[in-house]
């Protein structure tokens, strides 16, 4: 039986490395692999997966009017999928991760997902949250707050640092926007 995974962390964990070397061994042992982003993260141009150390894959895009079942369904009339990952999972759509449990419960593909669980408010994005609640299994990706714990956390930033607390729950950046830290640093610089 095919399973639903979501790999999530706070920011600068590994998260799209991680994925890009999934890709990588499924490919290398001959096998066909269709990766996803979000559309709204073009950070490193449209429909690219890159990671902090340099890897980087094509991709397929999804916005919320993106049927990624239909897409994949699509896909398989012309070549084989035998694993579907999907980056920047946190802003999928609720009917997205239906369609992603549906494409491993009905197609037989297995998925990896791979998001940030909680925003710089410590909420869940809409994507995260279903994956939470659908997948078949959780994967915590860690990385480090500045003191050493692990990082849960991330906190906003403006351009000259200052703790961001209210705004859009989407604002694309990296390190120029965001720090990770555990929940104790958060809570004393966020709250």
């Amino acid at each position: 039986m095919a399973k639903l995974y979501f790999y999530y962390s706070s920011m600068n964990a590994g998260k799209s490395t991680t994925l890009l070397q999934s890709s990588f061994n499924y490919r290398e042992r001959g096998m066909g692999t269709m990766l996803y982003t979000a559309a709204l993260d073009n950070r490193y141009g449209k429909g690219i997966v890159a990671s902090r150390i340099g890897l980087e894959a094509k991709a397929h895009t999804f916005d919320e009017n993106t049927d990624i079942y239909r897409e994949v369904t699509e896909e398989l009339k012309k070549r084989k999928i035998n694993c579907l990952l999907i980056d920047e999972a946190q802003f999928l759509s609720r009917d997205q991760v239906f369609q992603l449990a549906a494409i491993c419960d009905r197609i037989g593909i297995p998925v990896l997902t791979y998001g940030i669980r909680t925003d710089f408010q410590a909420n869940l994005f809409e994507g995260s949250m279903h994956l939470l609640a659908l997948a078949d299994e959780l994967r915590e990706l860690k990385t480090i707050c500045k003191c050493g714990r692990k990082a849960t956390m991330n906190l906003r930033t403006d351009e000259k640092g200052r703790v961001i607390k209210e705004g859009e729950q989407t604002e694309i950046g990296g390190n120029d926007r965001y720090e990770v830290l555990c929940r104790k640093h958060f809570m004393e610089l966020a709250f």
